[in-house]
């Protein structure tokens, strides 16, 4: 029993140190298109695996946290199936790999994906609200510069009437004065003044005043 259970264990020793078969490595879902500061998130599987590989991760050569992924593996038959799941912020366009290594392995089994970053779309939101709130400021403006130029027109309006009105009291005064003026001047036109009456008619060759007799209508 001793000499047998010792082969035994040296059979599985050395089914340990040379039965190790790698399968394949793949990243579903290919290349992504993320819009710049979004999240993505990727998954690559693992399958047919002897043991169960390593799984990690690298973005433009640098290697991904693990705290950032997380990795599970399932037996199926005689081999192992893994998943791994990480999540990255895209802030620049990367290149995205997933490497499964046994130490039998003088270089890891990967695949890659790209991210490729699209400008973030407008912020529509401030942009109405900025809009909204110079339109206000404007039409704030032009209804205190409507409020100011209708004051000074109805001021001026007011203004003017005043002055016509003085103007027609000030003509109206002018036209009675002179319509006054016309009437004594026509009124003087048959006054003649005591001291300039001819009175050499009036007394005869002998001294004797003639009596002049006055109609009266």
């Amino acid at each position: 029993m001793t000499a047998s259970w010792k082969i035994s264990f040296g059979l599985m020793s050395i089914c340990l140190l040379q039965c190790r078969e790698s399968g394949t490595v793949s990243i579903l879902g290919g290349n992504v298109t993320v819009a710049q500061g979004g999240e993505v998130e990727l998954e690559c599987v693992t399958t047919a695996w002897f043991p169960a590989p390593t799984v990690s991760w690298t973005q433009n050569g640098q290697a991904v946290n693990s705290s950032l992924y997380n990795t599970t593996s399932t037996p199926g038959g005689d081999s192992f199936n893994s998943t791994s799941t990480v999540r990255l912020t895209a802030s620049r366009n990367a290149r995205v790999e997933c490497l499964a290594f046994l130490s039998a392995l003088t270089a890891p089994r990967s695949s890659s994906v790209y991210i490729e970053i699209v400008p973030k779309p407008p912020d529509w939101t401030v942009l109405i609200a900025v809009v909204v709130s110079f339109g206000s400021c404007g039409l704030l403006v032009f209804l205190i510069l409507g409020i100011v130029i209708c004051y000074k027109h109805r001021k001026e309006k007011k203004q003017n009437y005043q002055d016509e009105m003085r103007r027609v009291r000030t003509h109206s005064r002018l036209s009675v004065i002179s319509t006054a003026e016309q009437v004594r001047g026509q009124a003087n036109e048959y006054y003649e003044p005591e001291n300039q009456r001819n009175d050499t008619d009036d007394w005869t060759e002998s001294g004797f005043l003639k009596h002049r007799h006055m109609t009266f209508v």
